[in-house]
């Protein structure tokens, strides 16, 4: 468990020490960000777990990038992770767009350019490769042997970007670098693709949506393409205080990088092109099947765009913000509000049939990536179908103290209510019948991907509102620039019975069903 929190923490620290520059308002932001970098990079030389054998992969520079123009912030080369496909994934390519925020003026984009962010002179050498990108079929079920390609992000608008600032030496060629990369890809084999991914993180997520119809007219028609945005579904929402920090950053990106003429026409025609920045307002028009995956409290926006430090300067919210269960009722309602902002931002994307969705009620972010979330045995999952059982219970059993109904099962499941139902049998003095709702068949983040992908089924999984699912793994910030822990709430695959049941074992394979069982002596 110490190694998750480990990669979580270096995580959030990531998008810290980049994204929190574009929305520090202080003349002291750098100092504490170099400061938060330096400590980042020291982490992540103790972040791997031992014994947990992740595949490295080392990064490949791009060369000849820069005879057309593409290179990160600083004028290095851009680069790439990539794990060789094999068997019947050899044909199959999965592209993973990195994120990590965005840059908005001068200063913020000069700060990024010393940092793996902005330059390719400080990235690792090599990277592990978990959850969508693991190499084991027991991690990633349904893209294990594919090619899988990690894009390395160094521009600061997510893939996008097209300019220059010649005076502070900064290099926006962001779309740029997406080109160059594309041609290196289908020279490697690409352009032979049977089926392809496209996929991102955050600002990366946003880049896939950016970027979909774009990586579908790369290939021939009988090619299945498809897209994935996690944690890409970036809100204009507004903050605590009333603004819009996001708002705001993003026209600092949209305009200093050169944005305006890399966005879709679709939408530029209608809107202002910072608008056009934002995926609420590009979705409902991506021609190629897309997947939405996303916290519906995504643990990002809640910090940095629902309540930046300035938009709370008494620290009303402070308690709140670092954790859920501290919110009043008032508190908890604007966040719900957020969360039903982003159900209306994907009502009429969600109604195509080659669309996926899965907004699952927690605050977390970038839940593609690592393992946990990914596919474990506690990994968040959302659906399922409700499977009524009645059990005879025998009095000496349920007036047991703090009696705990459980089966011993590999069964992906969720108790609605332990005894929802009770009542008394024709026995009246020896049983009591009970009704137990269960829910089964609940999915895993991969698994419901690949079901969408492969067409398996459709998959349109929204979650209940905060607090019912106990399946996330949220991330609470005890201390703004110290301690994160990892709340883990779910709920595990296997559970056992009361010792004095231990020697009845239930098989509940029931989908639609009421079915009974009796226990007792």
């Amino acid at each position: 468990m110490l190694h998750i929190m480990k990669r979580v923490l270096i995580w959030v620290l990531s998008l810290w020490s980049v994204v929190g520059v574009g929305l520090s308002r202080s003349q002291d932001g750098l100092k504490e960000l170099k400061a938060k970098e330096s400590w980042l990079s020291y982490l992540e030389k103790d972040a791997e777990a031992p014994g947990a054998n992740p595949i490295m992969v080392p990064l490949t520079l791009i060369q000849g990038a820069d005879s057309k123009g593409a290179v990160c912030l600083d004028g290095t080369l851009p680069g790439y992770h990539m794990d060789p496909g094999s068997g019947s994934g050899a044909n199959s390519w999965l592209i993973e767009l990195e994120g990590g925020g965005w840059c908005n003026n001068i200063k913020t984009c000069v700060f990024r350019k010393t940092t793996r962010r902005g330059s390719s002179k400080f990235m690792e050498k090599q990277i592990n490769f978990t959850g969508l990108l693991s190499n084991k079929a027991e991690e990633n079920p349904d893209f294990y042997n594919w090619n899988r390609i990690k894009l390395r992000y160094c521009d600061g608008a997510s893939f996008a970007g097209d300019g220059q600032d010649e005076a502070n030496q900064l290099y926006f060629r962001g779309q740029r670098i997406w080109s160059a990369a594309m041609e290196e890809f289908m020279a490697r084999g690409m352009r032979n693709a049977e089926q392809a991914l496209l996929s991102g993180c955050s600002a990366g997520g946003l880049a896939s949506i950016l970027h979909c119809d774009e990586f579908k007219d790369l290939f021939p028609k009988t090619t299945k393409v498809k897209c994935l945005s996690d944690a890409g579904l970036f809100l204009d929402a507004t903050n605590v205080a009333g603004g819009r920090t996001l708002r705001d950053m993003y026209t600092g990106v949209v305009t200093l990088q050169g944005v305006q003429k890399n966005l879709p026409n679709t939408c530029t025609s209608q809107m202002d092109p910072t608008s056009c920045f934002f995926p609420q307002n590009l979705i409902a028009n991506i021609k190629t099947p897309m997947f939405l995956l996303n916290a519906a409290y995504d643990a990002w926006q809640v910090q940095e765009s629902l309540i930046p430090p300035s938009a709370d300067p008494h620290g009303s919210w402070r308690d709140c913000k670092r954790d859920r269960s501290h919110c009043n009722s008032t508190q908890m309602q604007f966040l719900q509000d957020f969360r039903n902002q982003m159900l209306n931002a994907v009502n009429v994307f969600s109604k195509s049939n080659q669309n996926g969705v899965f907004i699952n009620s927690c605050f977390a972010h970038c839940q593609s990536e690592k393992q946990d979330t990914w596919y474990e045995n506690d990994s968040p999952r959302i659906g399922g179908k409700v499977c009524t059982i009645f059990i005879k219970v025998h009095r000496s059993v349920y007036f047991i103290p703090n009696f705990k109904f459980k089966c011993l099962l590999r069964l992906e499941y969720k108790v609605a209510n332990r005894f929802s139902a009770c009542m008394y049998g024709q026995n009246l003095y020896e049983y009591i019948l009970c009704k137990f709702d269960f829910i089964i068949n609940m999915q895993a983040i991969a698994v419901s991907v690949g079901d969408w992908f492969f067409d398996r089924t459709p998959l349109k999984a929204i979650d209940c509102p905060y607090p019912c699912d106990n399946t996330c793994h949220d991330v609470v910030f005890n201390d703004v620039t110290s301690t994160i822990t990892i709340s883990d709430q779910s709920t595990r695959l296997t559970f056992t019975l009361l010792n004095l049941l231990s020697a009845f074992l239930i098989s509940l394979t029931c989908s639609k069903c009421t079915t009974e069982f009796q226990f007792g002596q």
